[in-house]
């Protein structure tokens, strides 16, 4: 029967310690030391130490391991969907911790430590997927402590053996044994309490007898423990001392004892030992070498006790020894085969009585069972034991290396290619490999490069292995000629690389280094633990088989002679030979065929020079082997049928198991076992096809006889295989490290490596083993591997000018699984078909190449419809591929690419394949949508004109109106205006101004575009200046509103201002008559004094449409008077900055002037007034008091700010003081804004400050000279009030004698001629009489005056009679 073959896979990238949940035990010992470092410090810390396979109906098979040196104890599920657990104990867990199921309730985690405590973990069994997901709820005690009081000090070469729940038994340096047995257990709050028994192996006569004659020290230490399986109510403890004695333990000591010969004779069960040479001593580790069991026929406990063999024949002898009544009966004798020389022992097992034994071969595992007591009476023949060993695997040795560099590409490219292989090295291996690498390029002297800084980070280990690996080796240059040393350079960085591969190498060994073996009954499996890889025994398929024989140089069946012949062909022509075969075939495989497969073949055979490498006699000899086989194209067809052949998908065993024992088929580590396997049967393949091509270029001139369709399958099986190969060596990342639930992220910052300085790295794993997610996990392992490559459709192909339906669908699962690199590589193999064009466009797209993927999406839009004349292949092959099936017409499948450009933003395409579908779509269908993709693209692409065309050519009108707004506010957002008001929008103009106009109401004023000054462009554009003045007013209004920040006044102001005046000017080309445009009435403010007139006051509200709002009526007048009251608001803001913090906005017209005049901004308060229509009386009475204080307290006023009036260009030229040009300037303003329209106010204003600050100054000529041409009756008052009598008598008569020269030259037309103001005159004769001191001048004023009064009547009466 053939052997079978082990198929692993590593732990970590299944199980990331970040991922694992943990649980942190704390110990009652307050005096206890901290753990020490691993004895081994070469030791990964993930690599375990010891490793337990655990299966019961309650948990399923669960796998249980030592971590960082024993102080972290992992368990993980192997038959459910559960996040791994991890224990973290305060001390070294010692060997063998163990797993119980405790009343179908509770797992037991059993751990004794090397300072005497035994710990209990107690995990609450939930069943399935929540197995002990309990454990982290808070504020509960999962673990109870017992202390050991007997034994002290460090008992690190302790052994420990679990017999139950209630007896534990620990070894002592003497031989002696402890045997811990546990009252009724502890709970949540009390720990357990055991009873401790100290046994020795000898009596009190034995102990005198030894010491009398001293045997060989350390001859009885304990190295092996052994109890029976759980569940047993026999509480026997075996042991097995150095000096091969075995003895018996039970309640009451040691029961029973005997001495193992050292090697069996002839097979021969011996009771003592025959020689009488002292035997050698076992070796003093911990070791594996006992066993028990139960008699299926008989229930007698058996124990087998391996005694490793002293020759080199074998590895030693299994004794099979029965323990019945406590009496040792050797019952059989297995000798081991001649294959386990120069092995080693890992660990066995025995289950329904088959020994199934784990090795250790230089650093690989093997596996080996054989039944026992299935003859016991047999005493000679050869024991039939059963092999399983690993398929062949590639090492990175040097030679190996030397011939990765025969193939095309770098060293770098071909070296990093090799080691990131699946499979070829944990990412574990890789990460302390480039951390030594790291450790020893920083320990060089001089600059080091930046790729070793350790702030530097990377997206991947990968990246990071390329980056640092070879970056301290660097171009020199001759010191002789200049000229660059590239073959130091690249010697330089081989022998790095091969250092780096080197420590790879040397870890990768302590990866695989088996520990335990088990057999899981929920899915009927041998499974073999090593330090961080899992393996299973498998059948091999017939490739893996037949390459493993031919490797082995095993002989095989007749059937296959000529792949035995053509290997050995094979092995003699020269790896280089055998490169350039290898890479000719490749190219051959993926250009198109042009020509006959002979002619090629033969071409290439020529081009090779093949045979020339071969020997006369190889070559004689492999012409003679090759005339025996008979026919040869027969045979060829049947290694065809080898190389490309599958298992049918069988039902096995464990389907017709209980569901609750089999294993889920979404379990990562099945499917990674699945995935391991299948590709190794794809290199055996592989290798198998590479050595079947051979025979192609060694026939090379008898080729062109044979079947053509035989060589293109050929061919064709080489590509299937070569797909394959090539996905099985391509790592794909797990995305772990982001996609995590909150409790994995939870878990991760409990795992005490979470803080590591490390960097995390999302783990690795085969891109066959992302693909085989969807094969059914719960048949057997390589029925699962066959499934899979048959569903990739690759092997089944016949043909090498069309590529069917599965290949197109496995490159296209590919790319939807986002491996774009590996999809591209895949469709290199096939010719262009539909389908193939199809994918590759698919991918293009995803990659960023729409130019190429939009020409093979036009030109296959040919194949659809009724006169495409495509086949039924490429039909199937298209609806694999298509998401909707196969179209009817062109016209669905441009729909398909408008929207695959369109998902993937490539607006330039959605809008081509949106007009093919335009011009073929049928009469009749609604294509709204279609235009809208088109016109909404061409705005988004900024091709404004075709966009413009387009949306006028558009059937649908309801759709245009859509569509307009968009083209307009795209075209104002990128600044093209000058292109809008190119466009007339024939019938569209009013929509147009209805988008303009919604974002002018609606945007903000201040951020580009200004929508306010474009529609203000778009109106004077069409000589609407009405709407135009209209539009920047409301922009100026709008502006007004935004004043919530005093810092953005000016800012603002500035642009209210300019609206302001802009609205003016367009307000201004309009006929002065109708210079005014309607706008919605708005409530008041504060800052709006003037009213204007509303529209709707006469109109009933019955008469307005549904959501109309009344109107107002806006003058040129009005906008005038806002921007004149907010420059007013300016300039003061400009000379106060607490001016609108202290509510200056809502100061009214009349307060802004003063304030504009007390801050002496004369000109401006003065044009302020004129504009708002507000009285300058106390601006010219503060202008009064600035020039009377010219003449007093000049320095004083200089010192203030006179720029505005005093220091202007026009006053500067006059002559005089300031004084004077101050007087001046007050003159030239009163003549300016005083006259009779305001019945000259201002100059009274102006006089009467004058007396009020000092009625002994005589006011200046001019200003009394108006008033007594203009107000005399004034200026008499004004003398009057002020007590200027004498001033009063005079402006009287000369008032008088003015009237009487007006009677003398007038003739006399009424009485209005003789008319003067006599009651003024009497209050002034009053005054006079009323008055004692005055001076001879007032006095003689009073005498002139009463005379002219007197001739004044007289002239009165004759004028009265002349009159009558």
């Amino acid at each position: 029967m053939a052997d079978n073959v082990l198929v692993a896979t590593h732990l970590s990238p299944l199980y990331p310690p970040t991922q694992a949940s943990s649980l942190v035990v704390l110990t009652k010992q307050s005096n206890a030391p901290l753990p020490l470092p691993a004895a081994d410090a070469d030791l990964p810390s993930e690599h375990a130490t010891y490793s337990q396979i655990f299966d019961s109906p309650e948990t399923g098979t669960i796998l249980m391991r030592l971590l960082h040196g024993g102080l972290i104890l992992e368990l993980i599920a192997l038959t459910h969907e559960v996040t791994p657990l991890r224990i973290v104990f305060p001390f070294i867990v010692l060997p063998c911790p163990s797993l119980l199921v405790w009343e179908s309730r509770e797992l037991h985690v059993i751990a004794f430590t090397n300072f005497g405590s035994l710990f209990r973990v107690v995990l609450p069994l939930q069943g399935g997927a929540i197995l002990w997901h309990n454990t982290s709820i808070p504020g509960r005690k999962w673990w109870r402590e017992y202390v050991v009081t007997k034994v002290h000090g460090n008992l690190s070469r302790s052994l420990v053996q679990v017999q139950g729940s209630y007896c534990v038994a620990v070894s002592l340096p003497d031989g002696s044994l402890l045997r811990l047995e546990a009252r009724p257990l502890g709970n949540d709050s009390e720990d357990d309490q055991w009873d401790e028994n100290i046994f020795h192996h000898t009596s009190l006569f034995n102990s005198l007898a030894s010491f009398l004659h001293a045997g060989i020290p350390g001859a009885s230490d304990i190295i092996s423990l052994a109890t029976l399986p759980q569940p047993t109510d026999i509480a026997y403890v075996w042991s097995l001392s150095r000096d091969r004695t075995l003895r018996l333990w039970t309640g009451i000591g040691c029961v029973a004892a005997k001495t193992l010969p050292s090697t069996s004779s002839g097979g021969q069960a011996l009771t003592s030992p025959t020689s009488s040479k002292v035997p050698t001593l076992l070796q003093a580790d911990p070791q594996r070498l006992l066993r028990a069991f139960v008699s299926q026929d008989s229930e007698v406990p058996y124990v087998i006790v391996f005694i490793p063999s002293e020759s080199a024949l074998n590895a030693g002898a299994f004794y099979v020894i029965s323990t019945a009544h406590d009496y040792f009966q050797i019952a059989e004798v297995i000798d081991c085969s001649a294959n386990s020389a120069h092995c080693h022992l890992q660990d066995f097992i025995v289950k329904d009585e088959v020994l199934y034994t784990l090795w250790d071969r230089q650093g690989q595992s093997v596996v080996q069972w054989v039944n026992v007591l299935a003859n016991p009476a047999k005493t000679d023949g050869e024991t039939e034991w059963r092999t399983a060993t690993y398929p062949p695997e590639v090492e990175l040795t040097p030679a190996y290396l030397d011939e990765l560099l025969l193939s095309p590409g770098s060293l770098t490219d071909r070296y990093f290619e090799a080691i990131m292989r699946p499979g070829m090295f944990s990412d574990l291996t890789l990460k302390r490999a480039l951390s030594q690498y790291t450790d020893a390029c920083l320990s060089l002297h001089g600059e080091q490069p930046p790729q070793l800084n350790p702030l530097r980070t990377y997206t991947s280990l990968g990246e990071n292995i390329a980056a640092v690996v070879g970056c301290t080796v660097q171009l020199t240059k001759d010191p002789r000629s200049g000229a660059p040393q590239y073959d130091q350079y690249w010697s330089a960085l081989k022998r790095d690389w091969e250092g780096f591969i080197a420590r790879c190498r040397e870890i990768e060994r302590s990866v695989r280094w088996p520990l335990s073996i088990g057999v899981a009954e929920s899915h009927s499996g041998v499974l073999i633990v090593e330090r961080e890889r899992l393996a299973s025994v498998v059948d091999p398929d017939t490739p893996l088989q037949l390459h493993r024989n031919f490797s082995l140089s095993v002989p095989v069946d007749p059937q296959y002679a000529l792949l035995e012949i053509l290997w050995m062909l094979r092995t003699k022509v020269g790896r280089r030979t055998m490169a350039n075969l290898e890479s000719k075939l490749v190219g051959i495989s993926q250009q198109e065929v042009a020509f006959v497969y002979a002619d090629i073949i033969q071409d290439t055979a020529s081009s090779l020079s093949f045979k020339n490498d071969l020997d006369e006699g190889l070559d004689s000899w492999i012409t003679g082997r090759l005339a025996s086989v008979g026919n040869i194209q027969a045979a060829t067809r049947e290694v065809l049928d080898v190389i490309g052949g599958l298992i049918g998908v069988v039902k096995t065993e464990d389907e017709d198991a209980p569901d609750a024992l089999l294993p889920s088929p979404n379990l990562e580590w099945r499917r990674a076992l699945a995935a391991s396997y299948a590709t190794s049967s794809i290199h055996a393949r592989y290798d198998l096809c590479i050595t079947l091509v051979t025979l192609l270029f060694f026939l090379s001139e008898e080729v062109d006889q044979w079947d053509a369709s035989l060589l293109e399958e050929i061919f064709v099986v080489f590509r299937g295989v070569a797909i394959l190969r090539y996905a099985s060596r391509q790592p794909v990342s797990t995305n772990s490290q982001g996609t995590g639930t909150e409790e994995e992220v939870i878990a991760g910052l409990r795992n005490m490596n979470v803080s590591s300085a490390s960097p995390q790295y999302a783990p690795t794993i085969s891109l066959i083993h992302r693909l085989i997610d969807q094969v059914d996990l719960r048949s057997s392992i390589p029925t699962a591997a066959h499934h899979f490559l048959d569903t990739t459709g690759v092997l089944s192909s016949l043909s090498a000018t069309t590529a069917t339906k599965d290949e197109v669908a496995f490159c296209e699962r590919l790319r939807l699984l986002g491996y774009h690199e590996a999809t591209r590589d895949s469709l290199a193999w096939f010719p262009r078909t539909p389908a193939v064009c199809y994918v590759s466009a698919r991918l293009w797209i995803d990659e960023g190449r729409y130019d190429d993927a939009a020409s093979f999406m036009e030109t296959l839009a040919g194949v659809f419809g009724l006169n495409s004349g495509l086949s039924r292949d490429d039909r199937e092959a298209l609806e694999a591929v298509l998401p909707g099936g196969f179209y009817d017409s062109a016209f669905h499948f441009y729909l398909h690419a408008a929207s695959l450009f369109k998902a993937a933003g490539v607006t330039s395409y959605e809008v081509t394949f949106s007009q093919l579908a335009l011009s073929v779509a049928p009469s009749g269908l609604n294509t709204s949508s279609l235009w809208y993709n088109v016109i909404r693209g061409l705005i988004d692409l900024g091709l404004y004109q075709d966009s413009y065309a387009t949306l006028l050519a558009c059937p649908y009108d309801k759709l245009k109106r859509e569509c307009i707004s968009q083209l307009v506010y795209r075209m104002c957002e990128e600044n093209a205006v000058d292109r809008l008001m190119s466009f007339n929008f024939a019938g569209l103009t009013t929509e147009v101004e209805e988008a303009l106009s919604f974002k002018v109401r609606n945007a903000d004023p201040r951020i580009r575009p200004f929508y306010s000054r474009i529609l203000y462009t778009w109106h004077v554009s069409r000589g609407d200046f009405r709407n135009a003045a209209a539009v920047m007013y409301q922009r100026a209004r709008k502006l007004g509103t935004l004043y919530d920040n005093p810092a953005d006044f000016d800012a603002l102001a500035e642009l209210q201002l300019e609206a302001y005046v802009v609205s003016i000017n367009a307000l201004s080309l309009i006929d002065p008559a109708s210079a005014w445009f309607v706008m919605p009435l708005t409530n008041g403010h504060d800052r709006e004094p003037r009213k204007r007139k509303k529209l709707s006051v006469h109109v009933p509200e019955s008469k307005y449409a549904f959501g109309k709002k009344d109107a107002e009526i806006v003058q040129l007048a009005d906008i005038q008077y806002e921007h004149a009251l907010l420059d007013a608001q300016m300039e003061l803001n400009g000379r106060d900055p607490h001016f609108i913090s202290a509510g200056g906005l809502s100061l009214s017209p009349s307060a802004l002037v003063l304030k504009l005049a007390q801050l002496n901004r004369f000109n401006t308060a003065m044009a302020t007034a004129r504009n708002l229509d507000v009285d300058m009386s106390d601006v010219f009475a503060h202008l009064t008091n600035q020039c009377i204080r010219l003449e007093r307290y000049l320095d004083d006023v200089m010192s203030e700010d006179t720029s505005d009036w005093l220091l202007t260009d026009k006053a500067s030229s006059w002559p005089g003081t300031y004084a004077d040009r101050g007087w001046r300037y007050l003159r030239n303003s009163l003549e300016k804004h005083d006259g009779p329209h305001t019945d000259f106010s201002y100059s009274k204003v102006v006089f009467e400050t004058l007396l009020a600050f000092d009625r002994s100054s005589t006011p200046p000529p001019w200003l009394v000279q108006s008033l007594e041409r203009h107000h005399p009756e004034f200026l008499i008052r004004a003398f009057l009030r002020y007590d200027l009598l004498e001033f009063a008598l005079e402006q009287v008569l000369s008032l008088m004698h003015k009237s009487d020269a007006r009677l003398a030259t007038e003739q006399p037309r009424g009485n209005f001629v003789t008319w003067l103001p006599y009651t003024l005159i009497d209050q002034v004769l009053l005054a006079a009489d009323s008055q004692d001191d005055l001076s001879s001048r007032a006095r003689s004023f009073v005498q002139e005056l009463r005379a002219e009064i007197a001739s004044r009547l007289k002239r009165v009466q004759k004028f009265g009679q002349a009159t009558q």
